[in-house]
C-alpha cells in the first residue's frame, strides 16, 4: 500500500495530507484488494476516494458520494477537477443525501468507508439510524465498514460535533451496532493519547495541529 501512496502522479496538495492521514494504513485495515467495490460517504474533494480507486486497481470499482450542500460549500470544484483525472477513472460520482447514500444498483460492496465524517452528520441532519441501515443493505455479508472520526470525550455523546467537529466513540460504536453491524477490530494507529479533547479539529480551525486529533478506527463487519 506504501506504494500507492508514492506515486507519482499524485499531486502536492495530497502528499501534504499524508502524515495526518495514514493512508496506507487506512487502506490496510479496511482490507482495501484489487477487483473490490467500494463506496466512500461524504468524499468531499476525494483524497481518500484516490487512494480507494488506486487500491482496487481497473477491475473495481469505487462510488464516492456527496450530500449536496457539501458540494455547494467547498467541494464542487476540486471534486469536479479529481475525478478528471485519468487515475480516478473507476470512480462512480453519486450526488445523494447520507440518509440514502446510494442508489439500488449500487449492492454488494466489499467495503464502505466513513473517514472523519460521522461528526458531520449532526449539523446535516442525517438521519443516522437510516444511514447506517442503507450500508447495511449496500454490503455484501461479511462487507466491512469501517468508521473513523476525532474523539471527543467520553460520555459527551454529539455535544461536541460542531463545535470542537468531534464525536463520542461509544455513540458511534452503539448506532453501527444498532444497524446490525458486529465490531471486528479497531486499530491504535490514529491515536494521540496527549490529545486533550477540547479544541477544534476541523481542518480551517487546526492550523498546525492537523492531523494530530485522537481518533478511533472502528472495523465493522455485517454478519453472514
Amino acid at each position: 500500500m506504501q506504494a500507492l501512496v508514492e506515486a507519482p502522479d499524485r499531486t502536492e496538495a495530497d502528499r501534504a495530507l499524508d502524515a495526518g492521514r495514514h493512508p496506507a494504513a487506512l487502506l490496510e485495515f479496511a482490507g482495501v484488494r484489487p477487483g473490490m467495490k467500494v463506496a466512500e460517504l461524504m468524499a468531499g474533494t476525494g483524497y481518500t476516494t484516490e487512494f480507494l480507486v488506486r487500491a482496487v486497481g481497473p477491475t473495481g470499482k469505487v462510488y464516492g458520494e456527496n450530500p449536496k450542500v457539501v458540494l455547494e460549500r467547498f467541494a464542487e470544484k476540486r471534486w469536479q477537477e479529481r475525478l478528471a483525472r485519468p487515475v480516478n477513472q473507476g470512480v462512480v460520482r453519486v450526488d445523494r443525501e447520507l440518509d440514502s447514500p446510494f442508489p439500488p444498483e449500487v449492492n454488494n460492496l466489499d467495503v464502505v468507508v466513513s473517514n472523519i465524517i460521522y461528526h458531520d452528520t449532526t449539523w446535516l441532519n442525517v438521519d443516522r439510524a437510516k444511514m447506517n441501515a442503507a450500508v447495511f443493505q449496500a454490503l455484501k455479508p461479511g462487507g466491512v465498514y469501517l468508521v473513523l472520526d476525532s474523539s471527543a470525550k467520553p460520555g459527551t455523546g454529539i455535544a461536541d460535533t460542531e463545535t470542537l467537529h468531534r464525536i463520542d466513540e461509544k455513540l458511534v460504536r452503539d448506532e453501527v451496532e444498532a444497524a446490525g453491524f458486529k465490531l471486528q477490530e479497531e486499530s491504535n494507529v490514529w491515536r494521540n493519547p496527549q490529545d486533550t479533547r477540547d479544541w477544534n479539529s476541523s481542518p480551517g480551525a487546526a492550523g498546525e495541529r492537523r492531523g494530530t486529533s485522537d481518533r478511533f478506527a472502528l472495523k465493522f463487519v455485517k454478519p453472514g
